[in-house]
């Protein structure tokens, strides 16, 4: 029987199986020789052991379509990124990080901003405006009015999905809202894994409807991303690329070269201030990160 493991918890890897509910089960020790462990993410193979108590041994683990590093999952299909619009209001150059990371490894991702109650139609144009050249689908909602609600909840739709923000931004809410009728059966899932038996080590996915999961992370203030060069991170930033071809000098850094196109385009509003400004912080601090 196939499944999709959805928490890790001290030894013990908890799995979904579509129309059959959660099983617990134990990783066989040939995992270990192979040098081989279950991720959550993971599609596997179980062995029931006892259909009425949900246990089962994991005997394969399938082919893994990708491997994130941070966070730690497989076979992740997107990511969105949540922030609040307002009440906090959102923090862009920490937006822009988690951005770098996802395009890094390459992952699809869809910027959505809630709380959009709380704000003007001019608050939500000038986030658009800020992000529409990004390379990233940008979505407003507000799950207390439930506005745009059904359209991020069209764009999960057979996919697995990592949900990351900062703390307060409204992602449980939001899992909430989309789950909707589903709520009782993830419920259900959550009290069986968090009985207190064993000690959360990993993320959690919440299965949210048919082949739908949704990765919840716990939230962050902060994010690193050392593990690339001052020289590279041009390339993270989408909007520079139909520029920067046409810059005087090859390798420009976009900051203090003569004729830069990336500039220009900035100076002719073409690209946005915001961004740009992010960008420079986080030039300097690649360049004065610590080399041992």
């Amino acid at each position: 029987m196939q499944g999709k493991i959805i928490k890790g918890i001290g030894g013990f890897y908890y799995v979904y199986v579509e129309g059959k509910g959660l099983y617990e089960c134990k990783a066989k020790g040939i995992f270990r020789n192979q040098k081989l462990k279950p991720m959550v993410g993971d599609n596997v193979e179980i062995d029931v052991l006892d259909e009425d108590k949900k246990l089962g041994n994991m005997v394969d683990i399938l082919q893994r379509n990708n491997v994130l590093i941070r966070p730690a999952v497989a076979n992740v299909d997107q990511a969105m990124i949540l922030f609040a619009i307002a009440s906090p209001a959102p923090n862009l150059n920490l937006l822009d990080r988690f951005l770098i990371i996802m395009n890094r490894q390459q992952v699809k991702t869809i910027i959505c901003f809630n709380k959009i109650d709380l704000v003007d139609e001019e608050e939500l144009a000038r986030l658009r405006e800020i992000y529409e050249h990004c390379g990233c689908q940008v979505e407003f909602i507000s799950t207390y009015s439930g506005e745009g609600v059904d359209r991020v909840q069209s764009l999960l739709e057979g996919k697995t999905t990592v949900l990351a923000g900062p703390s307060g931004v409204g992602k449980s809410s939001t899992i909430n809202v989309i789950k909707k009728e589903d709520y009782m059966e993830t419920g259900a899932i959550s009290e069986k894994i968090q009985r207190g038996k064993h000690t959360t080590r990993h993320s959690e996915i919440i299965h949210l409807w048919d082949n739908t999961y949704v990765m919840d992370t716990p939230g962050f203030s902060t994010l690193y991303i050392d593990e690339i060069e001052k020289d590279e991170l041009g390339a993270y930033f989408t909007e520079f690329s139909e520029y920067e071809p046409f810059c005087k000098f090859a390798g420009c850094s976009h900051i203090h070269e003569p004729q830069c196109m990336v500039k220009q385009a900035l100076e002719d509003g073409k690209i946005s201030t915001i961004r740009y400004e992010s960008y420079k912080q986080l030039y300097e601090e690649l360049g004065n990160k610590r080399r041992w």
